[in-house]
């Protein structure tokens, strides 16, 4: 059976939230499915990825560049790498 596609929000909505080049974000790893919701002032992200060796964290650099419609190399997690709450670094 084929995983269902993410659940992401409207590209023009999900850059209005970039600040100063940074994107706030609240992460909910080893999730049922994957999404990306606008929760406040910063994104709540959802992912199947379990926080163990970096791996919900690429996967969360993978999920909102592809939302982005930006390159995977882009995006980049610059404070909160073991937390839920995570700031985010779109490169130029």
């Amino acid at each position: 059976m084929a995983r269902p596609k993410a659940d992401l929000i409207d590209r023009a909505a999900l850059r209005a939230l970039v600040v100063d080049g940074e994107l706030r974000l609240r992460v909910t790893p080893a999730a049922r499915s994957e999404g990306i919701a606008i929760a406040g002032d910063r994104l709540a992200v959802r992912t199947r990825a379990k926080p163990q060796d970096g791996a919900a964290n690429k996967a969360v650099e993978k999920l909102v560049a592809g939302a982005l419609g930006v390159a995977t190399s882009r995006c980049r997690i610059v404070r909160g790498a073991t937390s839920r709450d995570k700031v985010l670094r779109i490169a130029d």
